[in-house]
């Protein structure tokens, strides 16, 4: 069974803990969009692995983990990002791991990029990581960017960088930021590429292949669908398309191959950035904190929290067709008597169960709540779904009926054991 697993959330909803669960019985783990501006944390045999660009099946031995061409790859990044998981005991080999040809290249400038742009936006800025992905994207629907493939020429990509560093540096230069030597920057990244070189392939025969063949593919989503360029809290997105249908496009496979959809999210809500965020709630994001729970897993940034917010999860299950949802840190909520779950918006005295695609709109827009008993007992130790609180239970199916859609994977800790199927 071929599945996809996309965040219904802002990112950050332990999808590569769900991932890392499902490879066991995976034969391929795909990437379809993003960089390394995401970041997933499992913990696996009670180490702790962060991961940029990798797949999470990178873990497991046996798999086949591509990074399709859909994403943005920083090949400085992806290599440093590879010798730290080969630190940590994990063999990374050209069998193991595919890199797209038709992958787009984050170049150093990218960055650079990224940065004078929030500068410019003030206190409108989107708060991105800076880590050059938007820029990227942008070159590659200018038709200006650069791929994989092309860096196989030597000779071509100097010149493609030199262009490219022209531009750059006017831009650069009006925010007096650092500009650029486009034979440094060549360099740098050809460095970096020879590296990578054993890994790159035309991706899209070998997923194909292995469809043909019956092997199960579980493609990764990054981040979540309310950063989705087309259906998040427009302008405060990514600059892909973060749902499910961009899986087939950042992978070539076609939606014919896709037999499920796992939508993760949190049993409350959070977010990193600037956007809007309806059911935040400062004591909750406190008590988190205080927990040590919450921070970027990239940029070490606290996380505003808030109460679960099924308007969002509501539009999130539409976009994606998602079969199935992963609920994760439950576990989050066990101290709290009474538990609360934004139902609708009220906007100008209209209640909407639906999120606005108005920008203004959601200025105005005032969470409504209905509460729940919390279950006040430790489930960190549960191993079944039965054994969890049934005020647990309760607060886990009225989230399915909110959404239309059923619960199928609970987590209850970081650990890659503390996920339980229902």
């Amino acid at each position: 069974m071929n599945t996809i697993v996309t965040g219904l959330q802002w990112g950050d909803e332990g999808k590569g803990k769900i991932v890392d669960y499902l490879t066991e019985s995976a034969d391929v783990v795909v990437r379809g969009q993003g960089g390394n501006n995401a970041g997933h944390t499992v913990i696996a045999r009670g180490t702790k692995y962060v991961l940029h660009l990798l797949p999470s099946g990178i873990l497991w031995d046996g798999k086949t983990n591509i990074i399709g061409n859909g994403v943005v790859v920083d090949p400085v990044g992806l290599v440093a990002e590879i010798e730290r998981v080969e630190g940590q005991g994990v063999s990374i080999t050209p069998e193991k791991l595919l890199i797209s040809d038709r992958a787009h290249v984050v170049l150093p400038l990218h960055k650079e990029l990224d940065a004078a742009r929030e500068a410019a936006l003030g206190d409108r800025k989107i708060g991105t990581t800076k880590r050059g992905i938007g820029p990227a994207y942008a070159d590659k629907i200018n038709r200006c960017g650069l791929r994989v493939a092309d860096l196989l020429d030597e000779t071509y990509f100097r010149e493609m960088v030199g262009h490219r560093t022209a531009d750059a540096n006017e831009v650069l230069a009006k925010f007096g930021l650092p500009t650029f030597d486009a034979t440094e920057q060549a360099d740098e990244v050809l460095a970096a590429f020879a590296r990578l070189r054993p890994h790159v392939s035309n991706t899209i025969p070998v997923l194909h292949q292995a469809w043909k063949d019956g092997k199960t593919i579980l493609f990764e989503g990054a981040q979540g669908t309310l950063l989705d360029i087309d259906f998040g809290t427009y302008p405060f997105v990514t600059s892909s398309n973060t749902t499910s249908g961009g899986s087939c496009t950042g992978t070539g496979l076609p939606p014919t191959a896709i037999d499920q959809v796992i939508g993760v999210c949190k049993a409350y809500t959070t977010r990193v950035g600037s956007g809007p965020f309806p059911s935040a709630d400062e004591g909750l994001s406190q008590y988190l904190h205080d927990l040590g729970r919450e921070f970027g897993a990239t940029t070490g940034r606290a996380r505003g929290c808030g109460w679960l917010d099924a308007v969002l999860l509501r539009h999130g299950c539409m976009v994606n067709g998602t079969t199935g949802l992963a609920v994760t840190n439950v576990d989050g909520l066990d101290n709290y008597e009474t538990l609360r779950i934004c139902t609708g918006y009220e906007i100008d005295g209209t209640v909407h169960e639906l999120p606005p695609a108005d920008r203004h709109a959601w200025d105005r827009a005032k969470a409504v709540y209905e509460e729940l008993p919390g279950w006040q007992q430790d489930t960190t130790a549960c191993t079944s779904y039965e054994q969890l609180p049934e005020k647990a239970k309760a607060y886990l199916d009225r989230l399915s009926d909110l959404c239309g859609t059923p619960v199928k994977f609970v987590g209850v800790g970081p650990d890659r054991v503390q996920t339980l199927v229902v």
